[in-house]
């Protein structure tokens, strides 16, 4: 990736750019021979639909910031204005790299396998008479065409609409020209699969109301056309300070959402100028924002053809996750906790755990109250209806956060079917997001000892996403972590503060202070002679307190392993600063999203999990928590199943240079790159976990300089093997 060189003024990355380095990632997926082709095809969607989030939200706010009169100097010594300019450059350099993966590579090798993305002009005589047919009987029903005239003023466009921009010219008066705007129908398939023999064909829609045009707009000249599609600012602006009602608030402002200022316009690279003149005028865009796409306007509409092509040998191969088994002495989960805790890593662990878990209560005449939060949850979940089935005869509290982006508008939806159904449900504290992911049970046991049962993970409450998404769950009725999870909830819905929520961490409370403090401890460590580790996986790294401390901490003879999925603004390599830690991203078939941080800690070692990143927001604007594992067997298994396989890998890493680069194992700084290892040499950590879940893989199968990094061997293998 090119681009202006990270600046030197500050040891720190800028953040939006480690971001945008992160989506080039995922842009080499789509690149990579190694994926299925249709893999391929979903990871440049994917980094189309990062890339419209970014703009949505970070630019956006940016350029807010920009428009108020800001010119601040940022962490990385960088002002606004400079940031800006970064943007700029990488993101037009990246909309270009998109388009040479689909044009150059994507779409001839799908041609090669059969799946074609046609154009009109490519339709045979069955396929073109089907496009007339869908046309009139599907397509022309929902158009609405507009002619801007002083009558007719410009229609507005909503975020992330494909629309249709035309020059038309009257037959009768054919010296002025006119615009004409058509917007492409949400509610039809963006790719309309089209009949054909031995192949699987598509159109894209945005194509099909162009070729309808003329039957539209009856007594004109269509002299151009063109698709484009405006990405709006889509942050919420809420002053919950003065609001009444956070829910109304929150509805209320998702209305504006829709209206925000245009912050980017992609627009086919064929587009007359008059067109797209005449757009920038209309969206008061610069002519940075504007981006001439060599291709479909949307590539997160990509998506679709891997959705609707029935080919799996053009796919990752299916597995099915591990389910949880109780022993022999156990009748049910409850019992089965009550004598020891149970870790579940998804999505090799089957999420059904976690489900029966929260459904099982609800249905338990034992159980007496759930508690639980929502942050992002599926469309069709079958927790917010187990709450509502438990609250007809139980006492049930939900924390619903109704600014989780972009899941606004589905957790009011939830917010108020739960009330209506008698859950107690509250919206955590003014001016913090509750991202903490937690659920807690109070069930009467038939020894007749009321206890507490708690869920605690690192991912969403989201059977969907825990498919694609790596998340640690734990599961347990350790008395001091169950009744920590009671005063959080209490902190939740009455702002109730104790002195301390051990061994919790808890923030804005006290957990970015603790983790600094833990990092400081193994400085201290080092300096003494003892052994002194730090392994940290994560999805950002952020946080300059905490960067600082890893710093000192390398300084003082810490070895730091980091593994940071997106942003990281620490650069490791400096020498005399922080040439102990190494960094490395590893993005492959499903999101890394679990959180780990674990601490050698003089040969006594802690492991905590949980929600936070080491960002800003995780640790001062949020509510989250940190849960320490206690259980020897499930720390050994996280430290020599878990991150054992990601430090050895070797397919899907990168890692991070001192300035700013991310290479694979195999490439030289330099340049000179050997070749990448192949056969038993390749070690992938996400293919080694699915064959620990299949049964075929045992931690015996990682690469032994992969335990040479982590902390000392101990009894897991031996306790894995007698098991």
């Amino acid at each position: 990736m090119a681009g202006p060189p990270p600046s030197s003024r500050a040891p720190l990355f800028n953040r939006e750019a480690s971001w945008l380095r992160f989506n080039w990632r995922v842009l080499e997926e789509a690149d990579d021979l190694r994926n299925p082709l249709l893999e391929r095809v979903k990871f440049l969607a994917i980094s189309a639909s990062n890339l419209d989030e970014f703009f949505e939200v970070r630019v956006g706010g940016l350029l807010q910031q920009l428009e108020d009169g800001l010119n601040s100097t940022l962490a990385d010594g960088m002002t606004m204005m400079e940031e800006r300019d970064l943007i700029r450059d990488i993101s037009h350099e990246f909309v270009e790299g998109q388009y040479a993966c689909w044009n150059e590579r994507l779409l001839p090798e799908l041609a090669e396998n059969g799946i074609r993305v046609l154009g009109i002009d490519q339709l045979d005589e069955e396929a073109r008479a089907f496009a007339d047919d869908y046309c009139a009987r599907e397509l022309d029903p929902l158009l609405t065409p507009v002619t801007v005239d002083p009558a007719h003023p410009f229609p507005r466009v909503i975020n992330k609409a494909t629309c249709v921009a035309l020059l038309l010219r009257r037959r009768r008066r054919s010296s002025f020209t006119y615009t004409g705007v058509v917007t492409v129908p949400r509610a039809l398939p963006r790719l309309v699969h089209l009949p054909s023999q031995g192949t699987t064909d598509f159109i894209f829609l945005a194509d099909l109301v162009v070729h309808h045009a003329t039957r539209m707009y009856k007594g004109y000249d269509i002299v151009s056309s063109a698709a484009f599609r405006v990405t709006r600012n889509s942050n919420l602006y809420l002053q919950e300070e003065e609001s009444r009602n956070l829910l109304e608030s929150v509805r209320a402002e998702l209305h504006n959402r829709r209206k925000g200022d245009a912050v980017r316009m992609e627009i086919e690279s064929s587009a007359d100028p008059e067109i797209i003149e005449r757009l920038g005028t209309v969206f008061e865009i610069d002519p940075w924002q504007i981006f001439p796409v060599n291709g479909p306007v949307n590539l997160s509409r990509l998506f679709q053809i891997y959705d609707a092509t029935a080919r799996p040998e053009l796919k990752f191969h299916s597995f099915v996750p591990r389910e949880l088994r109780l022993t022999a002495k156990s009748h049910d989960l409850f019992e089965e906790l009550r004598r020891h805790d149970i870790l579940l890593h998804h999505p090799y662990d089957s999420y059904d755990a976690v489900l029966s878990f929260i459904q099982s209560a609800a249905e338990d005449e034992r159980v007496l109250s759930i508690k639980q939060t929502l942050y992002r949850t599926s469309e069709h979940t079958l927790i917010v209806p187990a709450l509502m089935t438990a609250a007809a005869h139980k006492e049930v509290t939900a924390v619903v956060e109704l600014k989780a982006r972009f899941d606004e508008a589905s957790n009011i939806r939830w917010a108020r079917d739960l009330e209506d159904a008698g859950v107690q449900v509250f919206h955590g504290l003014v001016g913090l997001k509750t991202h903490c992911k937690l659920s807690l049970l109070v069930r009467r046991d038939p020894d007749g000892v009321t206890r507490q049962y708690a869920h605690l993970g690192t991912g969403n409450y989201n059977d969907i996403t825990a498919r694609i998404y790596t998340d640690l769950s734990l599961l347990t009725s350790d008395p001091e972590i169950t009744s920590a999870v009671h005063d959080v909830f209490s902190f939740l819905t009455a702002y109730a503060e104790n002195p301390g929520y051990g061994p919790l961490l808890v923030a804005p409370l006290d957990l970015a202070e603790k983790c600094i403090g833990m990092i400081e401890r193994e400085a201290e460590h080092a300096r003494q002679g003892r052994p002194a580790r730090i392994i940290a996986k994560m999805n950002a790294l952020l946080e300059e307190n905490v960067i600082q401390a890893l710093y000192r901490a390398s300084q003082a003879g810490v070895e730091i392993e980091l593994l940071v999925r997106g942003m990281c603004a620490l650069r490791p390599g400096i020498r005399g600063i922080s040439d102990r830690i190494r960094v490395r991203s590893i993005v492959g078939r499903f999101l890394e999203h679990s959180r780990i941080y674990y601490f050698e800690n003089g040969g006594e070692s802690e492991i905590y999990v949980g929600s936070a990143d080491w960002m800003n927001r995780n640790l001062h604007e949020r509510v989250e928590v940190l849960f320490p594992v206690k259980s020897p067997l499930l720390r050994d298994r996280i430290t020599h199943e878990i991150l054992a396989a990601y430090l050895a890998d070797n397919v899907k890493s990168r890692f991070l240079q001192k300035d700013g680069r991310y290479l694979r194992s195999w490439q030289s700084p330099r340049g000179r790159s050997r070749k990448p290892p192949r056969g038993d040499a390749a070690f992938s950590a996400q293919d080694f976990l699915i064959g620990v879940a299949e049964g075929a893989k045992t931690p015996e199968d990682i690469p032994v300089v992969a335990l040479r990094r982590v902390a000392r061997v101990s009894n897991y293998r031996t306790s894995l093997s007698r098991s």
